[in-house]
């Protein structure tokens, strides 16, 4: 008997709920119809204020895949399509609101994007030219170039 059936938020009487942190997803996303596959990154609306990769919190019930589709649909006003996982990262230390975790994916989409929901203003970027971002961005970002480059895993990093 599964006693914890029917309800995935309920833990059994003899558990207490863990205190673990949140999770997040972002994406790296390619715009296939501009020259040189530029990047889309919002500039925020609430703080932390600054650059970002379009992303967001997962709603209870919601996959990172959904809730990635989804972020990018309220943020940026594009369906986009999911190429892979490009990492998770989890440096306590990365989002001054408190520790999150992210998972980041790699995506592609058409189209022109526009600002809405969390997003105050949004613009394309080609690598090489990004502006300061919050959060670990930056670090991720890094990872995406290799991972363009080379099409493969990126390495993980050792803890510190």
């Amino acid at each position: 008997m599964d006693i914890m059936a029917g309800n995935p938020l309920r833990f059994a009487p003899f558990m207490t709920r863990p205190v673990t942190p949140l999770v997040a997803v972002d994406a790296v996303i390619e715009m296939l119809d501009r020259p040189g596959r530029p990047i889309v990154l919002i500039e925020r609306r609430n703080e932390p204020f600054g650059w970002a990769l379009p992303g967001g919190f997962v709603d209870v019930g919601e996959t990172l895949e959904h809730a990635t589709v989804r972020e990018a649909q309220e943020e940026i006003g594009l369906v986009i399509t999911l190429g892979g996982l490009l990492g998770c990262y989890s440096d306590p230390a990365r989002d001054p609101r408190g520790h999150t975790v992210s998972a980041v994916y790699v995506a592609t989409a058409r189209g022109e994007p526009q600002a809405s929901d969390d997003a105050r203003s949004v613009a394309l970027f080609d690598l090489e030219h990004l502006p300061p971002l919050v959060f670990d961005h930056a670090r991720i970002l890094e990872d995406f170039r290799l991972w363009r480059r080379n099409r493969s895993a990126v390495a993980l990093r050792t803890a510190t």
